[in-house]
């Protein structure tokens, strides 16, 4: 099987859709040798900072010398960025031969009776396959959707689950309130394992210490209390955790002080279990971590931002973020979303601060919402806002928008940042 034949049998897993539940995979990992019980997981469920947060970790374990896997979704760039080992990317040829074995399995199980894997559950295993073939010491794991019935809850061995902050989203799947969504993360928690926690709603670290009391696993929580000596600035911030001075996280945004402690909180709780890691590399590795996609800068003339604001709660932290470090710019805004997510508060709670608001439809995604029909939702909150035919299009009307001292923010999906990325750095 070449490369372009594995992508292909992946996308054709597309046609069984989302699937909650853990059967099949259940079943495809056993019939692959169940690689996943050769290795030891960080397990990051949350809402929000999910990928922050596996990104701080997994760098930090790389700093103190570990072989560290990563498994994330969506991507940014790459299709092969979603498995990586100590930040590289599994192999084209490592794609193609997995892809063949997991496709026989799968045609066994779909032979015997079994569902077909989805497309999730397919990638998922050719991770596990990779990781204990590149012998990771640990595996940094972030859940795809929820938790319990996730496809990556099928892993055993779990040393720490951790988890970002608990909101509302994917609720047609999860639930209606914090609570339910809360208690379907919550099924990462692993018995004798530490569950490591931001600070959450009342009602989610209800849930979260009620399910560690049950299977017996140590509750941890981000002491507010010992985060002291915070500095915000625009690439410039810096924090103390736990006595650990002068902490400077490499992720920008007001909310990535707490994402770096919650990770400095997880790497503390790995010590447990063998994982020794000094102050200096904790140091070292918030530093150098990179996480494209989160309010990463692009370009610097004018300054252009992108950001996978697509939820409330992200909306409101893009929010607080802009008017802590851009409250007299003129702001020009790009934005996509898909149609299933809450665009409609995101739209009301970030547009109004815009001069200017392009509206672009995420490509090559069955869920994307049209360009014209998010105008429209704009238009509610800002009558300046246009349609735009294509990414480059919206770049380029973004950048005849904007002054050289203005802000250009494309926000919204993480599904079309990557190629709009492209063409900003293309056009130049």
């Amino acid at each position: 099987m070449t490369y372009e034949e594995a992508r292909a049998f992946i996308d054709d897993t597309g046609r069984y859709g989302a699937v909650l539940g853990l059967g099949s995979v259940t079943e495809l990992m056993k019939r692959l040798g169940n690689p996943q019980d050769d290795l030891r997981f960080v397990h990051i469920a949350g809402t929000n900072g999910k990928g922050s947060v596996l990104a701080y970790i997994s760098t930090i374990l790389k700093e103190a010398g570990y072989r560290v896997g990563r498994y994330i979704s969506p991507t940014i760039f790459d299709y092969r960025e979603r498995i990586q080992v100590n930040e590289e990317y599994i192999t084209r040829e490592g794609v193609a031969r997995l892809a063949g074995r997991i496709q026989e399995a799968c045609r066994q199980m779909t032979e015997e009776g079994f569902s077909h894997p989805t497309t999730f559950e397919v990638e998922t295993a050719m991770a596990f396959l990779w990781f204990r073939e590149m012998h990771c010491d640990v595996v940094v794991l972030e859940c795809g959707m929820g938790g319990l019935t996730d496809a990556t809850n099928v892993v055993r061995t779990t040393l720490v689950s951790v988890f970002s902050e608990i909101g509302l989203d994917h609720m047609g799947f999860l639930g209606d309130t914090i609570e339910e969504i809360a208690q379907v993360k919550a099924g990462i928690i692993k018995p004798g394992a530490a569950a490591v926690s931001a600070v959450q709603r009342p009602e989610a670290r209800k849930v979260l210490e009620n399910v560690c009391r049950e299977k017996g696993a140590e509750f941890r929580e981000l002491r507010k209390e010992e985060l002291q000596d915070i500095k915000y600035g625009f690439e410039n911030q810096s924090f103390t955790y736990k006595g650990i001075k002068n902490l400077k996280p490499g992720l920008l945004g007001s909310w990535q002080i707490d994402n770096a402690a919650l990770a400095v909180e997880a790497v503390t709780a790995l010590g447990s279990c063998g994982f020794t890691v000094t102050e200096e590399q904790i140091r070292k590795g918030l530093a150098e971590t990179v996480w494209p996609g989160r309010f990463t800068v692009v370009d610097r003339h004018p300054l252009f931002i992108v950001d996978g604001a697509h939820n409330r709660d992200a909306a409101d932290r893009l929010y607080e973020t802009l008017d802590l470090y851009f409250s007299g710019k003129r702001k020009i805004f790009i934005a996509g979303v898909l149609a299933d997510k809450e665009y409609d508060y995101v739209m009301s709670r970030l547009t109004p601060l815009a001069a200017r608001v392009i509206t672009v439809m995420t490509p090559d995604n069955p869920r994307a919402l049209p360009a014209e029909s998010l105008a429209e939702e704009v238009r509610r909150y800002n009558p300046n806002v246009e349609a735009a035919g294509d990414l480059c299009d919206a770049v380029r009307r973004a950048r005849a928008y904007a002054g050289e001292e203005d802000l250009i923010l494309a926000f919204g999906s993480l599904s079309y940042l990557g190629e709009l990325i492209r063409q900003v750095r293309t056009a130049g």
